[in-house]
C-alpha cells in the first residue's frame, strides 16, 4: 500500500508528506507532558492567574494563526531575545528550519490537547485520588497509578487531535519559517505552492485528497477514544 500511495505521488508532494507527519510527530511528542501537566493544574488546582494561564492556553484557538507565527518569530528568531540566545550560546536556530515548523505547529495544537485530557481529568472522581491518598500514597503516585490509568484514553484522543491539527496547520508555520522545499514545506505551504504555478492543480488535488484522509481518520479515531474515557470513568 506505501508503494502504491508513494506511486501516485510526485517526489515534491511525498517529501512534503513525509516532512508534515514529522514536523506533527515531534510537536505532538514534545508537548505532550506539557500538555498533561497544564491540563491536570486547570482541573485540579486553584492558584493566582489561573484564568491568565487559560487564557494564554487557548489564545492560538482565537487569535490569527499568523499573528500566532509572527510572535514565534519575533521571540524565537535569530534575532529575537530567545532565538538570539538559543543561536549565540547553544548553536540552535528553530526560524526557518524543520524544527521552527514544530513548534508552530506545536502551539498551535496544544489548546486541542489540553481541553482534551483536561476534560478527561474533570470526569475523574477526585475521590477516587483522595482515597489513595489517604492510604500514604504520594501525589505523583496518585497520579502515575490512579489518575494516569483513568484518563489515558483521553490523553490519546488529546495526542491524536494535536498531530491532526499539527498535520494542518498553516498561518503559522509558514510565517514563521516559510516554504521552503524539503525544510519547511509541510502539506498545506505545498498545496498553496502548488496552486501558484501552473498545472499545480493535480499535484495540489492530490495533497487535499491525503490532508482529508489523515483529518477524517483522526477524528474517527479521536471519538471512538472519547467514548472509551466515557466508558472506563461511568465504569459501563
Amino acid at each position: 500500500m506505501l508503494e502504491a500511495i508513494t506511486t501516485w505521488l510526485g517526489p515534491d508532494e511525498w517529501q512534503a508528506v513525509r516532512l508534515s507527519l514529522r514536523v506533527a510527530f515531534w510537536a505532538t511528542l514534545v508537548s505532550l507532558p506539557f500538555g498533561i501537566f497544564v491540563a491536570y493544574a486547570l482541573a485540579r488546582w486553584e492558584f493566582p492567574g489561573k484564568q491568565v494561564l487559560n487564557g494564554l492556553v487557548h489564545m492560538p484557538l482565537i487569535l490569527p494563526p499568523v499573528v500566532t507565527g509572527y510572535l514565534l518569530l519575533i521571540t524565537l528568531g535569530r534575532r529575537g531575545p530567545v532565538g538570539q540566545f538559543l543561536d549565540q550560546w547553544l548553536g540552535v536556530v528553530v526560524s526557518f528550519r524543520w524544527t521552527g515548523a514544530a513548534i508552530a505547529a506545536g502551539v498551535m495544537a496544544f489548546p486541542l490537547m489540553v481541553r482534551a485530557i483536561r476534560l478527561a481529568i474533570e470526569a475523574v472522581d477526585p475521590k477516587l485520588e483522595a482515597a489513595a491518598g489517604t492510604l500514604g500514597a504520594s501525589k505523583p503516585w496518585v497520579f502515575a497509578t490512579v489518575t494516569l490509568p483513568l484518563i489515558l484514553p483521553g490523553v490519546v484522543a488529546g495526542a491524536i487531535l494535536a498531530f491532526a491539527k499539527a498535520i494542518g496547520e498553516f498561518g503559522a508555520t509558514i510565517t514563521f519559517v516559510s516554504s521552503i522545499p524539503g525544510e519547511t514545506r509541510t502539506i498545506p505551504s505545498a498545496i498553496y505552492a502548488f496552486l501558484q504555478a501552473p498545472g499545480g492543480e493535480a499535484a495540489a488535488g492530490r495533497l487535499v485528497i491525503v490532508a482529508i484522509v489523515i483529518a477524517m481518520a483522526a477524528l474517527i479515531l479521536s471519538e471512538f477514544v472519547a467514548r472509551r474515557v466515557v466508558k472506563r470513568v461511568s465504569g459501563s
